[in-house]
């Protein structure tokens, strides 16, 4: 009697390691079709793990989709270990970094003033979360140097010529070593 309980026990546990395993597959599958640029259904994200969400909300990102990748990142800051949360905020400063700087692109300074900030406090969140976040130190030193050529270029200056030269020339140079 005992050899069939422990027969059962071992079967029982075979066939939830192997569903297990089959929902990591099916995971990954999922992500690698989103990061590859191809959308998935919200239906099969939903049941998924919070790293599908992230990998969603990456895929909006790239499509220029801002606020759905806000609203799905919203959704799973704190989801997970640290390293995940940090990961979170991470991609969150990368979303509002780039709006900003398209809009300092655009010249639209009153906008991108408020989104550089977002940005800097989601990588300080970052780094809160995972010191060693070499990207997040990087991408939180470009928004660090991208709000004061903002504040420099709201400001009014009696040569409007010169002012483009001034800005360029007080402004060190961004740090190399990471893509």
């Amino acid at each position: 009697m005992t050899l069939w309980a422990a027969l059962a026990i071992s079967l029982a546990a075979f066939v939830y390691s192997a569903g297990a395993l089959y929902g990591i597959h099916r995971d990954n599958e999922l992500i690698k079709q989103l990061t590859s640029g191809k959308d998935v259904a919200v239906n099969k994200i939903i049941s998924g793990e919070p790293e599908l969400r992230l990998a969603r909300a990456f895929y909006f990102k790239q499509k220029h989709r801002y606020d759905e990748a806000l609203s799905t990142l919203s959704l799973i800051m704190d989801k997970g270990d640290q390293k995940f949360q940090a990961k979170a905020r991470y991609n969150l400063g990368n979303l509002y970094l780039e709006q900003a700087v398209q809009q300092v692109k655009a010249m639209n300074m009153n906008e991108a003033l408020p989104l550089a900030g977002l940005a800097k406090q989601a990588y300080r969140q970052a780094l809160a979360l995972d010191s060693g976040n070499w990207d997040a130190k990087y991408n939180f030193e470009v928004a660090m140097r991208l709000l004061p050529e903002m504040d420099r270029v709201d400001m009014p200056d009696d040569e409007p010529n010169n002012q483009k030269s001034q800005l360029w020339t007080t402004v060190p140079g961004f740090p190399r070593g990471l893509p």
